[in-house]
């Protein structure tokens, strides 16, 4: 699937994978609430300090991975046991936000997202913990490409980017 496919199943999925790579080359994923703000520019916070941050300061790329709509199934057509899903990966570097006002923008940004009937809080929230948040910025280094396996009201699977 294309790239505006991966960008809308990156843009629902309630958390995005995200791989690091640790300093002795082992791989850490941990799954992460993000927040895209335009084509290619993803945010997270965290701790000031951990793994994570480790990880980028050895090796800033990251992949991010998620999963929608992931029901197990039974093949209309065939009754054969299958999963339908939607999924995007993606490539990128990740890198601190020092900037206060794009950290201020970019914890705007996840709240809104993931806690907007609270908006009415963010202020205070920003007052009380922005010198001990992190905030890191991924910035995709190519276009993210997507997947998925669904069935048409017809019971065929939609195939080659077909659309209902």
């Amino acid at each position: 699937m294309d790239a505006a496919f991966a960008l809308e199943v990156l843009d629902k999925a309630p958390y995005i994978t995200v791989s690091f790579t640790r300093q002795d080359g082992c791989p850490y994923g941990v799954p992460l609430s993000l927040v895209r703000t335009d084509e290619k520019t993803f945010y997270f916070h965290c701790a000031l300090e951990g793994d994570k941050l480790d990880c980028i300061a050895v090796n800033p790329t990251v992949a991010l991975s998620a999963v929608t709509k992931c029901a197990p199934t039974v093949g209309p057509k065939d009754g054969s046991f299958t999963l339908q899903y939607k999924s995007a990966m993606a490539v990128g570097k990740a890198e601190m936000v020092t900037n206060k006002d794009e950290k201020i923008e970019a914890l705007r940004a996840i709240s809104q997202r993931f806690l907007p009937h609270h908006m009415d809080a963010f202020d205070d929230a920003i007052a009380r913990s922005l010198e001990r948040t992190a905030v890191v910025k991924i910035t995709l280094t190519a276009p993210p490409t997507g997947k998925r396996k669904q069935y048409d009201k017809q019971g065929e699977e939609m195939k080659w980017q077909r659309m209902e």
